[in-house]
């Protein structure tokens, strides 16, 4: 203690009192430092006390621990005077010593967080005051060099520190902290500095960038395979740490390869045959405890090889290939280890750790690893070749990995909740990996994938059967495992049906042996049976499929363990609507009324399932559902109401509440029991709990679609005015979105009618306008618009003489709005608008042209000119087969014109790439995106060419289609792509007359995903969705082509060779 002089033994006598057994005396030495942070030279003297080797253990840890502290004035001394009386007493107490050797963890983080919050001023959770240049230089030139303090504990805590400075100085202003750690880390006789240099590193390593790897490597990799290659110098976490360290350097340059693929190449090459070695070395010890600290380096050395395959597919087969035997190795030995401990948890040992960033080390992390890289290793195509010989056994084991543990088996019991979780969220688990390899294997290998997969499913079945005659009470795992895996490759084993494969048979055999078991003993059995029949519905005999289905609902009415009653629901779900009518009917009101006393008990996972459920019964149920209609209504209503702010099961009642809507006879009485609520709730909008006017206008929204004239009318009466009220004053976003929805409803439902309805005439058409005015509003917050695309062509198509006189104000209104807005999805759903407006304007087009030069843009000569700068960049993005088909034709018909002024208008062209190698963020925000300027024909031009282009290769020649499909089939077997023509050839007829149904295939290159019920709604009533637009844009090109041939050769010199070819092809037809 002698050494600690002036501050250092001031703040030692504060750290002492810390951990005083007194409060009050604990809380005054804290706010002593929290006061004497505030001064200079805090954070040095800490880092002196902390590497100060005469300062007891326990209080140099508890020195990084109140570097988080926030605290320094010397003014405190006269009140610590007592303080160290205190600690002389504390030094004698083993209970007091013991605990300061266990706050080394804490002191760590706590120092973690101070350098979060103090070093750095430009960090979002920096905390004044920052810590000053000349400060940090002591702070890191002490503690880099106590980086080989013999304590492992400070050794460890003084590393991480030294990381976290590194991650905000280095390199700039700490250049030489990694030659400091490379050669502490090559000095073999500094067995301490090798540790803590190693674990420094391995914390910095994920920060290494593209210019630092190529230089490090050469220089690190000796050190790293020294201590790899030496168990005995150095413990396994150390060398686990230096594979670690090597995983990063691999993901780094396997990053880079894409840029500089001959140099990463060359510096994996010259690592590649020591590091195989080792890898196999390690491999090929066996794993044989579920102790993550026995396994710790096979798991380095598994993701090691995910990143090699992943990123250097093209490594040398044989090199890679020589590790696949002690993989298999360590694939085995671990399923052993995995059955055992986890499957029937059969040792009772804590099996689930966690390294140091906080990851899950259990022996299921451990398969999950396993499966990723077996999965990648299928997917290369080289490998692929080498384990084909292998992959029945690979599927055996994969399958008997996937049984359900017993850990699930309790949870699962425990919570119905959980189980639906699980089932659904595609959880983290050695089943779904394993599902994962599977579905690899069937692409990979296709038939022959399948062959080895039903070879195994049926050894596995053998086994089962075998261990159930013989008695053990876990036989039914296996049998449940093969049934999941079954299922999870349910599609292509129907398609494998089809093509001649038997699958059916097996399946068959493996359901109907269930019946004859217990489902009070067997839950998890009979509940996964339930949902495989429910997948494989089309394939299984019809006989089954309806014992299955009274089974489901016997099971749903009777009192069996919950995880039955979840499958069962999944059957019901399922099995109902394809199930013989006549039969159903017979049992469709005591299913109807099981899933009304489910619904009661039911809440969170088992709810949705359970709603679900109930869709599918309503559906099915017919005419009989009338009769139940005064029962089910109230209680989805007060399911509904109850959860409305959980979207997810206020959406899935909704959905049930229109089921009910569209059963026969349903739809008056439910109309009538929601509307006076609905209306109580729309009148008084400002006094509702959160969720609550969102949702009613979201229920009131799906009863007005489709609905007949007398069900418009009565919600408009009773919710009109007040819908309108809350669209001209509310700033909720769930409201606005869902009134507008309930506009565009009522406009596609009244139509013309509408605007008698509303008494004074005049009145309901202001209103509309009013509500589309503050839509458009550029001043609103542009999400709150979102659908104001919808609503504006609803008012176009179906009250066009009415909003005729409105339409230059709507067009200012709508510049404007784009004008605000950041979100391309609104921007283009108000071109669309435009596009609308342009080909309503047919064949005086050039009129509505002088129209937007008239209006005013700002920024711009004029609307048109802004507009078509928008439209031009935007076109590209649009989505759905209705919004493409009327901006193509609109910008057709533009073009056409040939107006004088479109000329005059210069748009973005192409991007002109300004830097080689990879545009990162910083690089973008330095050198912006920068674009050639074109005429505006000349963009419109290429913008019908590409489109032209699109159609024709979703609607080839089947010739074509069938020449090309090998050397396709190559492309995607190489990994350079799908083309879009085998994504959906299958969908599109091969004539060239494109049609709704054509334009959608087209159109899921755009959007797979889209929902668009109301745009399906647009698409019905407006006569423009009958244009085939591929005549459309042959009509085009021929008439530009045969009135203007000077013109249209000067457009078709901007095309890229596959426009130029698209156009070409029409001209000669």
């Amino acid at each position: 203690m002698a050494a600690a002089d002036g501050d250092q033994r001031w703040l030692v006598e504060c750290l002492t009192a810390t951990l005083d057994t007194a409060r009050d005396v604990r809380a005054f030495a804290e706010e002593s430092l929290r006061q004497a942070s505030l001064q200079p030279g805090y954070g040095a003297a800490l880092t002196k006390v902390t590497i100060n080797k005469e300062v007891p253990f326990g209080l140099r840890q508890i020195s990084l621990q109140s570097f988080s502290c926030s605290s320094f004035s010397k003014s405190y001394v006269v009140h610590t005077v007592f303080f160290c009386q205190t600690w002389l007493h504390m030094l004698d107490d083993p209970a007091v010593v013991c605990w300061s050797f266990t706050s080394w963890h804490l002191a760590a983080v706590l120092l973690k967080q101070f350098i979060k919050h103090h070093w750095e001023e430009q960090e979002e959770n920096f905390v004044p005051p920052v810590v000053s240049a000349s400060e940090k230089v002591v702070i890191r030139q002490h503690l880099l060099t106590s980086l080989d303090d013999s304590n492992g504990k400070i050794r460890t805590a003084i590393g991480m520190a030294v990381a976290a400075i590194g991650q905000n100085d280095w390199p700039e202003d700490w250049p030489e902290l990694l030659s400091f750690l490379l050669k502490l880390i090559g000095d073999q006789s500094n067995g301490n500095g090798v540790r803590g240099a190693l674990r420094c590193l391995a914390l910095l390593s994920d920060d290494l960038d593209d210019e630092c790897i190529p230089k490090l490597v050469p220089e690190l990799f000796p050190s790293l395979y020294r201590i790899i290659s030496s168990p005995h110098l150095y413990e396994n976490s150390l060398r686990a740490k230096a594979v670690g360290i090597v995983h990063s350097c691999i993901s780094m340059l396997g990053s880079m390869s894409g840029v500089y693929k001959r140099e990463t190449l060359s510096l994996m090459t010259s690592m590649l045959d020591p590091l195989m070695e080792q890898f196999s070395l390690i491999l090929n010890s066996p794993v044989l405890s579920q102790n993550p600290d026995d396994w710790s380096m096979q798991l380095e050395v598994l993701k090691c090889l995910l990143q090699l395959i992943q990123n250097f597919p093209r490594l040398p087969e044989a090199k890679i290939s020589a590790i696949l035997a002690p993989l298999w190795q360590t694939f085995v030995s671990s399923f052993k280890v995995y059955h055992l401990s986890t499957i029937q948890a059969s040792e009772d040992v804590d099996s689930i750790g966690y390294d140091s960033d906080g990851s899950e080390r259990s022996i299921e992390s451990f398969g999950i690893q396993l499966f990723e890289l077996w999965t990648t290793i299928v997917g290369n195509s080289l490998l692929a070749k080498v384990i084909a010989g292998n992959i029945k056994e690979l599927v055996y084991y994969t399958i008997s990995f996937q049984q359900i543990t017993e850990e699930q088996v309790q949870n699962w019991s425990r919570d119905a909740n959980q189980y639906v979780a699980d089932e659904d969220d595609v959880t983290y688990s050695c089943r779904v990996s394993g599902a994962l390899l599977l579905e690899e294997i069937v692409t990979a290998y296709e038939d022959f994938g399948i062959d080895s997969i039903l070879e195994a499913l049926q050894i596995c079945f053998r086994e089962s059967c075998e261990l159930k005659q013989a008695g053990s009470a876990d036989w039914w795992r296996l049998h449940e495992a093969s049934l999941f895996a079954l299922g999870s490759l349910s599609e292509h084993l129907c398609e494998a049906q089809d093509c001649g494969y038997n699958v059916r048979d097996l399946l068959e055999k493996m359901v109907i042996d269930i019946m004859g078991t217990g489902v009070q003993q067997y839950p998890f059995l009979h509940a996964r049976a339930f949902s495989v029949v429910a997948k494989f519905s089309s394939l299984i005999s019809k006989g089954i499929c309806e014992q299955y289905l009274c089974n489901a609902a016997q099971a749903i009415a009777s009192d069996v363990p919950p995880p039955v009653k979840v499958g069962a629901c999944r059957a019901l779900a399922q099995l109902l609507p394809e199930s013989n009518q006549s039969s159903v009917q017979q049992n469709i009101m005591g299913i109807l009324s099981s899933l009304v006393d489910l619904l009661r008990q039911a809440s969170e996972e088992t709810l949705h399932l359970v709603l679900e459920t109930l869709q599918s019964a309503i559906k099915s149920g017919g005419e009989q559902s009338t009769s139940i209609e005064p029962v089910i209504s109230p209680i989805i209503l007060d399911v509904w109401a109850q959860n409305i702010a959980d979207p997810f099961i206020s959406i899935d009642a909704v959905e049930v509440l229109e089921a009910i809507k569209n059963a026969p006879g349903c739809l008056q009485p439910l109309v009538s029991r929601i509307l006076p609520t609905i209306g109580s709730i729309l009148s008084k909008s400002k006094i509702q709990p959160d969720g609550l006017v969102a949702g009613s206008l979201d229920l009131l929204a799906m009863i007005l679609k489709n609905a007949p004239a007398a069900v418009v009318k009565a919600v408009f009466d009773t919710c009109f005015t007040f819908i309108i009220q809350i669209m001209l004053v509310s700033d909720d976003h769930g409201e606005m979105q869902n009134a507008t929805e309930c506009l565009a409803a009522f406009i596609s439902g009244g139509r013309e009618e509408l605007l008698v309805w509303g008494g004074e005439p005049g009145s309901t058409l202001k209103m509309l306008l009013s509500a589309a005015s503050r839509l458009l509003d550029p001043e609103l917050e542009s999400s709150v618009s979102l659908f104001v695309g919808s609503y504006i062509l609803q008012l176009i198509l179906h009250l066009p003489s009415h909003l005729s006189p409105h339409i230059p104000e709507l067009i200012a209104a709508i510049v404007r709005r784009m004008q605000s807005s950041d979100i391309a999805g609104l921007k283009s759903s108000l071109v669309v608008i435009i596009a609308r407006l342009v080909n309503l304007s047919a064949p005086n087009v050039d009129q509505f042209v002088n129209l937007l030069l008239a209006i005013p843009a700002q920024g711009y000569g004029n609307s048109l000119a802004y507009i078509m700068s928008e439209w031009s960049q935007l076109q590209g993005e649009i989505q759905g087969a209705y919004q493409i088909k009327i901006t193509t034709t609109a910008l057709a018909l533009l073009i056409c014109t040939r107006h004088p002024e479109l000329s005059r208008i210069e748009v973005n062209g192409l991007l002109v790439k300004t830097s080689a190698g990879i545009t990162t963020r910083s690089k973008a925000r330095v050198t912006p995106d920068h674009w050639t300027k074109i005429p505006l024909p000349s963009k419109i031009f290429s913008l019908l060419a590409d489109t032209l282009a699109e159609i024709q290769e979703q609607v080839g020649d089947d010739a074509d289609n069938v020449c090309e499909e090998d050397s396709d089939w190559e492309e995607v077997q190489n990994g350079d792509g799908i083309p879009h023509d085998m994504m959906y050839a299958a969908s599109v007829p091969s004539n060239a007359n494109l049609s709704v149904e054509h334009l959608n295939a087209m159109a899921k290159v755009f959007d797979e995903d889209e929902d668009d019920s109301y745009d399906d709604d647009l698409a019905k009533t407006d006569s423009l969705n009958e244009v085939k637009l591929l005549d459309f844009l042959t009509n085009t090109f021929v008439n530009l082509w045969e009135s203007d041939r000077p013109l249209f050769e000067y457009l078709l010199q901007g095309l890229t060779n596959p426009q130029k070819v698209a156009v070409e092809k029409v001209l000669r037809k």
